[in-house]
């Protein structure tokens, strides 16, 4: 049990390195917590730097979520600490110990998280997000509605109490760590899914 805990605290640890800002760091881009909507994730860096920066930035967010988890299932270790080591890492991604806990929303770590849980329930998620995004060209609102369906697909794919638990906590968060989205695009003044050219 000690052995499980210390991988729980070692997926927070994993969670908390910012891809966006390591990534364009490396490429001697700013800070993308410092310019554009502000936010560490893939999007912000897509809209700011274009797709190689942005590409490497969500790869690096999704195995951060996705690593942590299959580790604790690699060593059998009980399903609450594979849940629990899931939300780390996604805690760790919005709350990172290194980067003055300024992190991300959270939306490609969870996705790491969920392939991690049940292949199925992962490409759940990017099917949703994808139709969305296509159908509404909003980035933000594809993950809101990902993330309301994500406690159903949990349900339905792996009907497991702390899979479900865990996948509705991270759902909520995320849609809580959208509010300012929301707002905007209440108002009309969220920013479209575009290519930097």
């Amino acid at each position: 049990m000690i052995v499980h805990i210390g991988l729980v605290i070692l997926a927070y640890l994993a969670g908390s390195l910012a891809s966006a800002v390591i990534v364009c760091k490396a490429l001697g881009l700013g800070d993308p917590r410092e310019q554009g909507s502000g936010n560490p994730g893939a999007t912000n860096v897509l809209r700011l730097y274009g797709k190689t920066p942005a590409l490497l930035t969500l790869c690096g967010d999704v195995m951060k979520g996705l690593v942590p988890v299959l580790l604790l299932r690699y060593v059998q270790a009980p399903d609450v600490f594979v849940a629990a080591a899931g939300l780390a890492a996604f805690g760790g991604h919005i709350y990172p110990l290194f980067f003055g806990l300024r992190g991300g929303k959270g939306v490609a770590t969870l996705i790491g998280v969920l392939l991690g849980f049940h292949w199925l329930l992962g490409a759940a998620f990017v099917i949703t997000w994808l139709l969305a995004a296509l159908l509404f060209r909003y980035s933000s609102l594809a993950a809101i509605l990902a993330a309301l369906a994500t406690p159903l697909y949990c349900w339905l794919i792996l009907a497991g109490a702390p899979y479900i638990a865990v996948a509705s906590v991270m759902s909520a968060i995320l849609i809580w760590r959208h509010r300012s989205n929301i707002k905007n695009l209440l108002s009309g003044a969220e920013d479209r899914i575009t290519l930097k050219r």
